[in-house]
């Protein structure tokens, strides 16, 4: 009977910087995984909007809107500022953006998309 091959546990110690960057990472991808977040921020790149501004770009319910703008907000994509009884949002994670216009020019490109 062949002996079974065991993978040697790793101990907590071994942890590198390495795996927290590839955490980090994981959670900047789990974050812009949805197409209506990536709407959202390219809609923000030339300036802050409210909700009824993004919603005249972006089309979807008020309540899936702004479940995407808590996302983002929590994750500290986006800021946001309360003016009267609009809330404003503004792109704070310039990395987010930069990675997010690389990835879609990219596939553009390669899809002959617009």
């Amino acid at each position: 009977m062949p002996t079974a091959q065991r993978t040697p546990a790793v101990p907590a110690a071994s942890v590198t910087e390495s795996d927290e960057v590839f955490e980090l990472a994981a959670e900047v991808f789990r974050v812009m995984s949805a197409p209506m977040r990536l709407k959202i921020i390219s809609a923000l790149c030339d300036g802050e909007r409210n909700v009824s501004e993004l919603l005249e770009r972006i089309p979807t319910t008020q309540p899936n809107m702004s479940q995407h703008l808590n996302t983002l907000h929590k994750a500290g994509v986006i800021g946001r500022r309360r003016e009267g009884v609009q809330v404003y949002y503004r792109l704070v994670n310039d990395r987010v953006v930069t990675l997010c216009r690389a990835v879609c020019t990219q596939i553009a490109i390669e899809s002959d998309l617009p």
